[in-house]
């Protein structure tokens, strides 16, 4: 039981004490705004006017801001993969929560879906009470025109409620784009509509500048809800001796709360905008990398062989000056004569080395962009070729990288012993790492490396077979394949056997899990990983994914 709670804690402790803090900082400010709103002197009189609505408006408005900066963090991939290559200043823990940012960027973005619904709600509600409680005695506190003015008028005739729609028209747009089946069925939906993050941006700086909230600056010369006689009966009644409160005659139509006569009427001015500060860190900083990113990118790669393999599947090999990659990282294609804006990300199969300055990605062909893109690298006389070399001085289309960046792959070589459990093309992380180990494995801290690749067409596995006969150490002498054949199961892989016999093997360690493939396939592994050892053998699970 011990075990299983140090296993889970492993696996999920670190995940869960940081959505834990980032929760409980989402309801503190809530709460802390929320507060501020309802009992705050400087806001008596809009509150009296607003109600509830201002409060809930507000303190979601705080929610959106602190969301709205923290959603791009994740996207900072180039900074995300210097801390993680950061392995002197950033231990295994915290790097392995670096593999969570897909996950928190969804979170974040799942937030402010939700909170954008319930601060649009709430300012339906701050529309239809300013017309209906338009003050005639402070002016300067009124957003409607006249009393009970159509709220419509208020809410789209105003900058704050213009810009409010069409944030929230992009925020549909997003998020309904993200969906997992639309972005399968159509990753082009998904890519463009996201990127549309750059008008919701642009509109939410606008938005605050409309000046709509007001609070009162005159505290010492007015106690919010006090009377405000004319200028004569305040030169009889020094501030410093008001009458008691049953002396005072009350003005008709204000209350007396605090019983005293104020020196002058209240003074109101828009809110401080808060959102600017916020939003302005983390968008510069994001602004920053993707201009880095463009001026790293902007130079083509040069393709060397274009490799056709069965089950459609192509490999690339390119040749970039400069370029440097760890093994396990990925990288993210750009070819200008299949799509101008859209980019792809894939693994790395192949990383440069001391001895060798190209590096390639096995890329399988599913969906218009990889059609598209096969076309143009293949030729129809050459489309069952096994392998197409530069020799025939092919005209390759410009093909433009950005990264490399960062994978929970690379963590294959801090154990001692790893696991990687693959599903058809999700093999390519491992075969980085299979050439890496090909080179020099001595310099690296693992010692025992276990492969479990799950295909569904035998053709499959020949894309890497001569790769896994050479890292077996077999003689290849007669049939080419007789490792791989005898290594080969027929049907679904015992994970829970494969679990008790590794652990078995691995008394009182550590053993690095590690998975690129389906869902199904990951959510098993996760469970396994997370359930208790009779040999003491602890399993940390790393779930691959592109941020």
């Amino acid at each position: 039981m011990a075990l299983s709670c140090k296993s889970w804690l492993s696996n999920e402790g670190g995940k869960h004490l940081l959505l834990l803090l980032w929760l409980s900082i989402n309801v503190l400010l809530f709460w802390k705004t929320f507060t501020l709103y309802y009992h705050g002197a400087q806001y008596y009189y809009l509150h009296r006017m607003l109600g509830l609505g201002l409060c809930i408006s507000r303190a979601s408005a705080s929610v959106l801001n602190l969301n709205c900066s923290l959603v791009l963090l994740p996207m900072c991939r180039t900074l995300l993969a210097f801390l993680r290559g950061s392995q002197k200043t950033m231990n295994r823990k915290a790097r392995r929560l670096l593999d969570k940012s897909k996950t928190f960027h969804i979170t974040c973005g799942f937030t402010i879906c939700l909170f954008s619904v319930v601060h649009v709600a709430a300012h339906m509600v701050n529309a239809l009470n300013f017309s209906l409680h338009y003050s005639e005695e402070f002016p300067a506190l009124n957003v409607a025109r006249y009393r009970d003015e159509d709220p419509r008028k208020i809410l789209f005739t105003t900058l704050p409620g213009i810009t409010g729609f069409f944030m929230v028209l992009v925020l549909f747009l997003m998020c309904t784009s993200s969906s997992y089946s639309l972005r399968y069925s159509n990753y082009d939906i998904f890519w463009y509509t996201h990127n549309l993050f750059i008008v919701f941006y642009i509109l939410l700086l606008l938005h605050v500048t409309g000046g709509m909230m007001k609070y009162q600056t005159n505290l010492n010369e007015h106690i919010p809800g006090c009377i405000n006689p004319n200028k004569t009966i305040i030169d009889d009644f020094p501030v410093s001796e008001y009458p008691p409160e049953s002396e005072v005659e009350p003005e008709p139509g204000l209350e007396t709360n605090f019983g005293r006569i104020c020196a002058e009427a209240p003074k109101f001015v828009s809110n401080l905008q808060m959102t600017w500060l916020w939003v302005s860190g983390p968008l510069c900083l994001y602004c920053a990398e993707r201009l880095y990113r463009y001026i790293r990118s902007n130079k083509p790669v040069t393709i060397v062989t274009v490799n056709s393999h069965p089950s459609d599947v192509i490999e690339i090999r390119m040749v970039k000056d400069n370029f440097r990659a760890r093994p396990g990282q990925y990288i993210v294609l750009h070819c200008p004569s299949v799509s101008v804006f859209e980019s792809h990300p894939f693994t790395l199969t192949t990383s440069p080395a001391e001895n060798r300055r190209t590096f390639g990605i096995h890329l399988r062909v599913l969906g218009d962009w990889t059609e598209r893109f096969r076309e143009l690298l293949l030729s129809e006389t050459n489309m069952d070729a096994e392998i197409l070399p530069i020799l025939q001085q092919r005209n390759y289309p410009k093909l433009y990288i950005d990264g490399p960046f960062g994978s929970p792959s690379e963590e294959v070589f801090n154990y001692e012993v790893s696991l990687c459990v693959a599903g058809g093309i999700g093999v390519t992380p491992f075969a980085s790492v299979l050439n890496t180990l090909l080179i020099d494995w001595k310099q690296y801290k693992l010692r025992r490396l276990y492969l479990i690749w799950v295909c569904k067409e035998i053709q499959s596995f020949l894309w890497f077979a001569d790769l896994l006969c050479i890292l077996h150490n077999k003689n290849l002498n007669g049939d080419k394949y007789q490792m791989l054949n005898s290594r080969l199961i027929i049907g679904k892989p015992r994970l829970k056997l494969l679990f008790g016999e590794i652990a078995k093997c691995n008394r009182q360690k550590c053993v690095g899990v590690f998975c690129c493939g389906p869902s199904k396939l990951s959510k098993e592994l996760h469970k396994l990983s997370n359930k208790s050892s009779s040999h003491g053998t602890k399993f940390e699970y790393n779930k691959e994914s592109f941020s």
